[in-house]
């Protein structure tokens, strides 16, 4: 499938916001790729699908992971807004059939990012972060991060993510812990 096609797939699924955030994130990943030298008909494709999942009804999510056999740790159960990620992998690999393990994973892990992340998932992890449509405080030292280097996106990113949860009094998943501990060893200048 090409990306019209893929586009047409997610628009029912989104809200008009969220289609164009999936746009935006599709673009970021193609100008990243390019840079990056990252395959980026698979980098357009993960940015156009990362979101699929995320305006269904956190049950119907849940459903659709117990019904693939997906186990919810503690810190998972109490945090759905970090759902959309997993069924949005089994979405692409159930429903759409694509069978890239590299890219399934991108969107499993977009939104906590996991230790030894391949160049896809770090193209995907940072284009969420500094789409065109993001405008929080930080994004543009996010995107000059990204301009000097993939990974120091990365490492900015994940330090951004991690101060913002505990600044809430919220969880951090360990997949997101064991990310930073792995960009601290491996992506620093």
């Amino acid at each position: 499938m090409n990306s019209k096609q893929y586009k047409e797939i997610i628009r029912p699924f989104l809200s008009d916001q969220r289609f164009r955030h999936s746009v935006y994130v599709a673009e970021e990943c193609v100008a990243l790729a390019s840079r990056f030298g990252v395959d980026e008909k698979k980098a357009e494709t993960v940015g156009i699908l990362h979101d699929i999942m995320k305006e269904k009804p956190k049950e119907e999510q849940l459903k659709m992971m117990e019904n693939s056999g997906i186990i919810l740790t503690d810190e998972e159960r109490s945090a759905p807004k970090l759902w959309h990620a997993k069924c949005g992998s089994l979405y692409m690999k159930n429903v759409l059939h694509i069978e890239d393990e590299e890219m399934l994973n991108a969107v499993r892990y977009h939104t906590t990012a996991r230790p030894h992340m391949t160049q896809l998932d770090k193209v995907l992890f940072v284009a969420d972060f500094i789409s065109l449509d993001r405008d929080y405080k930080g994004v543009e030292a996010l995107r000059d991060a990204a301009r000097e280097s993939l990974d120091k996106a990365v490492l900015d990113g994940l330090v951004f993510s991690i101060q913002c949860l505990t600044e809430s009094h919220m969880a951090i998943h360990p997949d997101s812990i064991a990310a930073y501990n792995w960009a601290v060893k491996t992506c620093k200048d």
